[in-house]
């Protein structure tokens, strides 16, 4: 198991010590924070794709921009196996009650990126057929802006997203 470093915490009296103690092994840490580690370093995506966002969402998939390096390499078709689910595109009133379910049925913790600005608040269409914004349906945890965002843009918001999940350290 790789040993993250973080700035500014020592484990023994002198950094020195510290190096001791990293050579033989030693590991000093909270549960929530392990498994935050865990959780960070092993979500597994559900597709949602909608509209021309999902494209984005599958090129960031794909080896250019690889999202295996965060273990995200295979996106889940069922919400069963699934911890985190990315909204890329415009949501329709016939499909909020889906993506509802879908959220409903994803185990805890859960957690939903909102990619695009069709997705994030409606985007040009501001008509009576799309729900203007996902988070009127599911809580959002990360919005991803661009018409339609970048694949870097949604691994940056990705990134964000394990910075969060890590800084909450949280057990239910």
């Amino acid at each position: 198991m790789p040993v993250e470093r973080l700035a500014g915490v020592q484990t023994g009296r002198s950094s020195a010590e510290a190096e001791g103690e990293a050579r033989r092994g030693l590991l000093l840490t909270t549960v929530g924070k392990a498994l935050a580690w865990a959780r960070k370093n092993s979500m597994w995506p559900a597709t949602f794709g909608l509209a021309c966002c999902a494209i984005e969402m599958m090129a960031s998939g794909a080896a250019d921009h690889d999202l295996s390096r965060w273990g995200m390499e295979i996106f889940r078709a069922s919400p069963r196996q699934a911890d985190l689910m990315i909204v890329a595109g415009r949501v329709s009133q016939k499909m909020g009650p889906v993506l509802r379910t879908i959220y409903d049925q994803m185990p805890e913790p859960k957690w939903v990126i909102s990619m695009g600005v069709c997705a994030s608040s409606g985007g040009m269409f501001n008509n009576y057929g799309l729900i203007q914004g996902v988070d009127t349906i599911v809580p959002v945890d990360i919005y991803v802006p661009g018409c339609p965002p970048r694949p870097e843009m949604l691994m940056y918001g990705i990134l964000r997203l394990h910075a969060k999940v890590q800084r909450e350290a949280r057990i239910k």
